[in-house]
């Protein structure tokens, strides 16, 4: 067979993908080339690549999905071979062939495999030929109360875009007509199907990996049950509780379907396990999964290597790698998940992942970066590798509480809470798990943000005492006086959920302040970065990091942002009632149909499609009334908290119980679960 042995690649993606990919590189010394979008200019990807082509425009349909584009950065750069990594063009069977007709090397499967696996339909035909257990298909037309509940997916695509459950028959035939423009809209196929929808089934995959001279492997299973928007959140290798019998029907199935394609490379085929055990095809990613490192952690492997060994015409060993340990990923994103997972935006001050044996971290950030609008929120992943299970979990989980996140919200307290549930630990995994537990797992916890917020005051206090320059003249405001010996007061609001703090202390002629009237705090040590205090007999450290008006606060378990409040509050920061603001940065994508001001609205009503990062929000009426003011258009670019509209509220309405902007999947056909 011919072999091609590579010397330049160029990776058509961004972010932690190709870094990782970049990675394998230097380590094979193979020259890296890098594409990026303006939006990309300085990102990490972009540094760290040897070369770097630049694909004009911001958005994902102007650059990394402009194929053509991608293949003359190729050329112009002198690569010899393309590696698409995941989402994007990595399923794309025409932009495969035009790599190789190109006289590029394709780091991929077949161009046939990718065509019989772009259908769920098809391809699901396909498996039920090869013998891989399916879920029987329900014709929309002819359900009926007993096919309920039912689960409508698009043909192509995935990430959630397209799906809908429907457990009421009346509900139907608007979900199929929802999916289908949803579906045509994110991948330019409206073809959507039904299935039986299974009550707390587990997501389980298992990972191949094949050559072209007959030898596949089946790297073992993993678990990618929790997810939010049926996309993964986290996931672990391999699957537990899985009695040996299913591991083998899951392997000898996955082995099954990649040869019934003529697979190579590596690839992953995806299983819904129901609760009694049975395993039902789902669909084969003919890709890198984002999750590929828990496999490589428990195999002892670099999948990407393999890739490129493959591409270059290279036999895998006939013997499988033995398996050992057990690894678990998360995935760290710019979302907040008490707030219908909104994602988020903006400078990311800092990101720092404790190191330590077992611990990798695969990245496209680093601190000084900044989180856009057009591209998934996924910040890192983290993962963890021990001999067992509750030593590879107890790792993680004790990993992502000591980083160091300074910025956007982010999920990292609910990987943390979600690693230590007891569903978790005694592994009941199913995808409902979020449903049943996001509000307890994002529920207050029992920290402390008082006492955080006093270390914030004191530090501040040390700051503005050691700043250079003339000491600030006493300020009278009747008859309270801003003297130092007397008692002052500090005001914060914590970040996201919006409790305000007010802190009384005082500057003794120690010059080291202390907290006024409260028994049982000593202050042992103060500066502007770090604040120490004995609470009631326990020494606690407080690590400070100040971005404008946001103070950044550290101590062991927990982590807390607070926003500088003036000591009176300023009248024109108030919001009229009624009034519609963007929850982030977007792009208004579309308005209710007639809306106008002087329109009736009803409470909960869509009102504003709002697109950002891989979302779509409707900005919803929170009451019934009259629009009386539209700030919104089609096509506008708006900032977090712009007004968008203003509803005057019907006296005799009732407020909407519903949140004032809801998600839904949003149409960039970026996958990356």
């Amino acid at each position: 067979m011919r072999r091609d042995v590579i010397h330049s690649l160029l990776v058509a993606n961004r972010g932690e993908i190709a870094c990782r990919i970049f990675r394998t590189c230097r380590e094979l010394g193979i020259t890296t080339v890098a594409v990026y979008s303006d939006a990309d200019a300085g990102a990490l990807h972009v540094r760290e690549a040897d070369l770097a082509v630049r694909l004009p425009g911001s958005a994902p349909a102007d650059t990394y999905l402009r194929g053509d584009l991608v293949v003359a950065a190729a050329l112009a750069a002198g690569a010899d071979a393309v590696h698409p990594g995941y989402g994007f063009l990595s399923e794309n069977a025409a932009f495969a062939a035009a790599v190789q007709d190109a006289g590029l090397t394709w780091v991929g499967p077949p161009v046939k495999a990718i065509e019989l696996m772009a259908s769920k339909t098809r391809a699901k035909e396909l498996m039920g030929g090869a013998g891989v257990p399916l879920l029987a298909p329900v014709d929309p037309a002819t359900a009926s109360e007993d096919d309920l509940p039912l689960l409508l997916k698009a043909a192509s695509g995935g990430g959630g875009r397209g799906m809908r459950i429907v457990r009421e028959l009346g509900s139907l035939p608007g979900e199929l007509l929802a999916a289908a423009a949803e579906a045509a809209s994110a991948f330019g196929d409206g073809e959507v199907f039904a299935e039986p929808y299974v009550e707390r089934g587990r997501h389980v995959e298992v990972q191949v990996m094949a050559d072209a001279y007959d030898t596949v492997w089946a790297l073992g299973t993993r678990d990618c049950s929790l997810q939010r928007r049926h996309q993964k959140v986290i996931e672990e290798a391999p699957a537990p509780g899985l009695d040996e019998g299913l591991r083998a029907r899951l392997h000898d199935a996955a082995v099954a379907a990649a040869r019934a394609v003529g697979y190579r490379g590596a690839g992953t085929v995806e299983f819904l396990v129901s609760a009694e055990g049975r395993p039902y095809f789902l669909e084969m990613n003919t890709r890198l999964q984002v999750e590929h490192p828990v496999t490589e952690a428990v195999f002892g492997v670099d999948l990407v290597a393999l890739q490129l060994r493959v591409a270059e015409g290279e036999p895998l060993d006939p013997v499988l790698p033995a398996a050992s340990g057990h690894a678990v990923e998360a995935r760290l994103y710019a979302e907040d998940p008490a707030r219908d997972w909104q994602p988020q935006t903006g400078a990311l001050l800092t990101l720092e992942v404790p190191e330590a044996p077992g611990l990798r971290l695969d990245t496209g950030y680093t601190g000084g970066d900044t989180i856009g609008v057009h591209y998934d929120p996924m910040l890192a992943k983290v993962i963890a590798h021990a001999p067992t299970r509750t030593e590879a979990v107890r790792l993680l989980a004790g990993a992502l509480e000591r980083t160091r996140i300074h910025g956007p919200v982010t999920n990292r307290e609910l990987l943390v809470r979600s690693l230590r549930h007891p569903d978790f630990a005694a592994a009941r995994l199913d995808t409902g798990f979020y449903d049943r537990h996001l509000a307890g797992l994002t529920a207050p916890g029992a920290g402390d943000p008082a006492t955080a917020a006093l270390a914030a005051a004191l530090a501040e206090a040390v700051r503005a005492t050691a700043s250079p320059g003339p000491a600030p003249t006493p300020t009278r405001f009747g008859a309270w006086r801003n003297l130092p010996s007397q008692p002052q007061a500090k005001r914060f609001r914590s970040e996201p959920d919006g409790t305000e703090h007010e802190i009384a202390y005082r500057t003794p002629r120690t010059g080291t302040p202390e907290p006024y009237d409260a028994p049982g705090v000593r202050v042992l040590a103060a500066a502007p970065d770090r604040v120490t205090l004995e609470l009631d007999g326990v020494t606690r450290h407080f690590e400070l990091v100040r971005d404008r008006d946001r103070l950044h606060v550290d101590t062991a378990g927990a982590s807390y942002t607070f926003t500088a409040l003036p000591r009176f509050t300023d009248p024109a920061t108030q919001t009229d009632p009624g009034s519609l603001l963007a929850p982030m940065p977007g792009t208004v994508v579309r308005l209710a149909e007639g809306l106008a001001p002087g329109a009736r609205v009803e409470a909960g009503q869509p009102l504003i499609w709002l697109e950002a990062m891989k979302m779509e929000h409707r900005i919803l009426a929170p009451a019934s009334g009259t629009l009386t003011a539209l700030h919104a258009a089609p096509g506008h670019q708006v900032e977090v908290g712009a007004l968008l509209a203003v509803v005057q509220e019907d006296p005799d309405a009732a407020p909407v119980a519903a949140p004032a902007s809801a998600p839904a999947p949003a149409s960039v056909p970026e996958e990356n679960a």
